[in-house]
């Protein structure tokens, strides 16, 4: 069951950033290898984004998985859309599709 309040934490995070990415660890020192792989590729366009560390909120980590309808961690949000996981954003880095929905955002 969702948590309001926290839901509307999440909700508050993923409105008020461009790009922000819900992951274990933080872009520094991710604390496991699909958050590690999804902070490369968002390193590799050189803009600024945020991060929210659900290791260090436990309600975050559990209802950040309601919030999207999706079940796993990392979780790569743009524009206020969610975009995907790590495969969703490796996949999307690879074929050119990510970088457009990146510019979009950092020019706003």
């Amino acid at each position: 069951m969702a948590n309001t309040d926290v839901m509307a934490q999440i909700d508050e995070q993923v409105k008020k950033h461009k790009i922000v990415i819900f992951m274990k660890g933080t872009p520094s020192f991710p604390m496991c290898g699909f958050s590690a792989a999804t902070v490369q590729v968002l390193d590799s366009y050189n803009v600024p984004y945020a991060s929210v560390n659900v290791l260090e909120n436990p309600a975050i980590r559990e209802n950040i998985k309601h919030y999207s309808s999706w079940p796993t961690i990392p979780q790569v949000y743009i524009n206020g859309e969610f975009v995907g996981g790590c495969d969703i954003v490796r996949e999307m880095h690879a074929n050119g599709e990510l970088e457009p929905l990146i510019q979009a955002a950092v020019k706003e």
